[in-house]
């Protein structure tokens, strides 16, 4: 076995099992799950629609590349989306030949890439925020790096501290995921910031990852956040050298089942993930690839969606906001409270006294230097329906009067 697996730490739902081992929650109350984040919104009838009507085409095998129709459509939601095409222009700003590759849902592609990228014959580094989706430390580990961990504090807004990482530490960095909105603070990244990355990725030789997966999830209809390469356009970096993203169906559209994704940016990393991918044969069905165009020609369920969101986290809010600190709340669907007592105690807690589960803080971060960004806080994923978010929070009020 490659003895590289023997580096991997438990799944953070593993530990979350052990933490509830040997619990007997109260029968009397339903058990409500907002640890993990699964949407659990309808998906739209035109994608099931969609991929129905083209089920035929299972008898056909499917490029890795992916239709020229399907990225296409990508090219042209990517441009409306981030504004990457020149004022007046009648093209995308994004090329469909050679800078989108569909995939098989963010989590697959992001572990991939960094198995493509990384020269493990040069002691590489790849840096990660803290906390994080543990799939970057697991690519990382696989692809023969080192991880080195960003710790998201308050102080800094839930944002690695960019400035405080030192010049041999870029040097030695080959590849650099960031997560915006975050997964789980919910701290979105300004165009600055942005910026100040490509920068540094163009003056250490290191290539940006950004997980955009929650990018469709936000407060206000008037300002989106930002995107990697919106703001690599508006720095005059117009082939997008050294960044790519990561957008994926399951959380704008509702189908986490439907394990559909692309990626988009640098001509020449694309080519390369491209002959990776080819042997790695992962392509999407042709009858996934009809349904993700349907998804993303379409911006009415997403609107729809956000609403959702938004009235879910208002009603929480009005129910605990006075008795815990929420956290960042700058965008996706998930709360990063502050707990009145250790992170995995209060989860255990809310289990155990309320029958609900949440995902302790610290079970997603790394501690640096004695130091945990995840602890006393923990992730609350607002999927379930209105009446469940509500039921939730009322049940959290109640462990934090009792304590």
């Amino acid at each position: 076995m490659n003895p590289d697996l023997g580096l991997l730490q438990p799944y953070p739902f593993e530990k979350l099992q052990a933490l509830k081992r040997n619990i007997d929650p109260p029968s009397h109350l339903d058990h409500l799950a907002l640890y993990i984040g699964e949407p659990k919104h309808p998906t739209p009838s035109m994608i099931s629609d969609a991929v129905i009507t083209h089920l035929h085409q299972l008898a056909v095998y499917p490029t890795t590349r992916g239709l020229q129709e399907l990225r296409e459509t990508i090219a042209a939601w990517l441009s409306r989306r981030f504004h990457l095409a020149a004022e007046g222009a009648g093209l995308p700003g994004i090329d469909p030949e050679c800078q989108i590759l569909p995939v098989n849902g963010t989590r697959e592609a992001l572990f991939s890439f960094a198995q493509a990228v990384v020269d493990r014959s040069r002691r590489p580094l790849v840096l990660m925020p803290n906390p994080c989706y543990q799939i970057y430390e697991g690519a990382a580990l696989l692809a023969g790096a080192e991880p080195r961990y960003l710790g998201c504090y308050k102080e800094n807004a839930f944002i690695p501290d960019f400035e405080a990482v030192d010049a041999a530490t870029w040097d030695r960095c080959q590849l650099l995921y960031v997560c915006s909105p975050g997964n789980p603070t919910g701290a979105v990244f300004s165009e600055e910031t942005f910026a100040r990355l490509i920068e540094l990725a163009h003056r250490h030789d290191f290539v940006i990852a950004s997980d955009e997966c929650y990018s469709e999830i936000y407060p206000d209809e008037l300002q989106p956040p930002v995107g990697l390469l919106q703001a690599a356009r508006a720095a005059g970096n117009e082939d997008f050298s050294r960044c790519m993203v990561f957008h994926s169906l399951s959380k704008r559209s509702n189908a986490p089942g439907l394990r559909s994704g692309f990626v988009a940016g640098d001509a020449r990393l694309i080519e390369g993930f491209l002959t990776y991918r080819t042997y790695h044969g992962c392509a999407m069905s042709l009858a996934v690839q009809r349904g993700s165009m349907a998804a993303w020609q379409d911006e009415a369920h997403v609107r729809k969606n956000r609403q959702l969101y938004r009235e879910k986290q208002a009603a929480v809010e009005a129910i605990l906001g006075d008795v815990m600190d929420l956290g960042p709340r700058g965008a996706g669907f998930y709360l990063w409270p502050e707990t009145p007592i250790p992170d995995a105690e209060f989860a255990q807690r809310l289990f155990a006294e309320e029958n609900l589960t949440v995902l302790p803080g610290s079970f997603l971060a790394r501690e640096i230097d004695g130091i945990g960004p995840g602890a006393q806080r923990v992730r609350i994923a607002l999927v379930p329906p209105l009446d469940e978010c509500v039921d939730a929070a009322q049940r959290i009020r109640r462990v934090i009067e009792r304590l």
